[in-house]
């Protein structure tokens, strides 16, 4: 099945709450026929769940603050500290795989829900779609979310799933594992470095969760990759997926 290679970005118009598309009214009066969709992969921290870990925090910890500072920026989409830190000493790589396993309890202890995942995690059950996971956390804090919440992902792909994000082998493994095209999929996630640019080398669908608005400044303009639909909640995607995708298992 060929890949889309060319989708609009959506955005949510806070009146209509209809996805209004990027494009001229021409294009918006021969609206394109549905894409079918037959699965949603989600990210876990900031997506599924309410962000609670203070990253920058976690970074400078790791980093040291003017190592810190460096790497933000010549990263404007954000710091891949997992990646970072892969060539350094084994010693150096302990301490630093300790440090960000202390701030990834001290998240588990304040673990949320985020709202209207359940209602999107119910609509999809409705439909038959399946849900997959794919997160750069360790594979306790997915467990603990399956657990405490009583939601589950198949597949779920933790940090201990080489290589990770934003690799798109993660996946492309869930899509082997479904029997289904990637560009039958879309991967919904809050971060354009991680889950926004996994979806893209894949070939699925994306959909970012900016729920505070951060991505909307100047300073994102020209990063890429631009996911095909943007939103500020779980709920928005429940309308972009009936709206614009046939659901079909």
């Amino acid at each position: 099945m060929p890949l889309h290679l060319s989708r609009a970005i959506f955005f949510l118009n806070p009146k209509s709450k209809t996805p209004i598309p990027m494009a001229n009214l021409s294009s918006m009066a021969s609206p394109t026929p549905k894409s079918r969709l037959r699965g949603v992969v989600f990210d876990m921290d900031g997506t599924l769940t309410v962000p609670v870990i203070d990253f920058p925090a976690m970074y400078r910890a790791v980093l040291g603050e003017d190592e810190y500072l460096r790497i933000r920026a010549e990263n404007p989409s954000g710091i891949d500290i997992l990646h970072h830190i892969e060539n350094w000493s084994p010693e150096k790589q302990r301490k630093a795989y300790e440090t960000i396993a202390d701030y990834e309890r001290q998240g588990l202890d304040r673990l949320q829900i985020m709202p209207g995942a359940a209602e999107l995690c119910g609509f999809l059950d409705s439909k038959k779609m399946r849900r997959g996971l794919i997160t750069r956390n360790v594979k306790d804090a997915v467990d603990l979310f399956h657990q405490r919440f009583g939601i589950t992902f198949s597949p779920a792909l933790s940090r201990e799933f080489r290589p990770y994000k934003p690799d798109p082998a993660p996946l492309l493994h869930i899509c082997s594992v479904w029997d289904v095209q990637p560009d039958e999929v879309m991967m919904v996630g809050d971060s354009l470095k991680d889950d926004v640019k996994c979806g893209k080398q894949a070939g699925a669908f994306t959909c970012l969760l900016d729920e505070t608005g951060r991505y909307d400044s100047p300073r994102f303009a020209n990063v890429d990759p631009k996911p095909d639909f943007k939103v500020s909640s779980l709920a928005e995607v429940h309308t972009i997926l009936e709206t614009h995708f046939h659901l079909s298992p």
